[in-house]
């Protein structure tokens, strides 16, 4: 396994990032320091005894997306590809072959859950030993994932919108739940859902990433992840322009 590891500061000094408490983002850089060569942690209550950190400051991190939990306790550092480039000759494949065959890589390089198949273990949030986040730990925080009821919230018709624009077919899971709740405890409402459907449509439609169809990325889990507002605010591109292109090689 490769000895050493990177941070992208495009990640770590962000505002997102930022709003964080110092506990929880010791923990983080813990976390990846411990990770194998493709992002995996397999005992996250360890090394969050051994940074000092609290059950809160993991429950933050899966909260904000930082890192994506697997039932059998896994979890894997959601940046990692942005974080990290192994060289092939330093490079170790993960033992945690079933929890990496649940993941795609979104457009960015970072990893989200392949919500296009089912899968026979649902990912969840590790078992840390506490019904809830203590408000003072989350501050005001519109990521408080608990903030709003489900009752205002409307799942069904922005998948539905999803679906219909797609002409995928989505259901209503607790997974794609979680990515809208965070979204709609940040004030977006379902207008800015169905624009960012448009948007990303009008991009992806006909184009590759990394060789592969971009319309594969036309998911919840891409789509209302931490890039949602980026992909609010992006003026969707008509087909003769040219695609943009960060550092990395990967369309923004």
């Amino acid at each position: 396994m490769a000895q050493r590891r990177m941070f992208s500061k495009k990640i770590v000094e962000t505002d997102f990032f930022m709003e964080m408490s110092p506990t929880a983002k010791l923990l983080y850089f813990y976390l990846n320091m411990s990770a194998d060569d493709d992002g995996f942690v397999g005992n996250p209550k360890t090394i969050k005894l051994i940074s000092g950190a609290t059950d809160d400051d993991l429950k933050i991190l899966i909260a904000k997306q930082f890192i994506i939990p697997f039932e059998s306790g896994v979890v894997v550092i959601k940046d990692w590809k942005i974080h990290n480039y192994i060289r092939k000759d330093t490079y170790n494949s993960t033992v945690y072959k079933f929890e990496k065959s649940q993941l795609l890589d979104d457009a960015n390089g970072a990893y989200v859950l392949n919500e296009s198949e089912p899968s026979t273990e649902r990912p969840r949030e590790v078992d840390t030993g506490k019904d809830r986040l203590g408000k003072d730990r989350l501050g005001k925080s519109n990521n408080n994932m608990s903030d709003k009821s489900d009752d205002v919230i409307p799942y069904s018709e922005i998948i539905s919108y999803l679906n219909e624009k797609t002409g995928r077919s989505f259901r209503t899971t607790e997974a794609h739940k979680r990515f809208i709740k965070a979204r709609w405890n940040e004030n977006y409402k379902l207008d800015d859902f169905k624009r960012v459907v448009d948007n990303k449509v009008a991009d992806w439609t006909g184009k590759t990433i990394n060789g592969q169809p971009a319309e594969k990325y036309l998911q919840p889990s891409t789509l209302f992840g931490t890039k949602f507002d980026n992909y609010l605010n992006q003026t969707p591109m008509r087909q003769e322009q040219a695609q943009p292109y960060d550092d990395l090689g990967l369309p923004f």
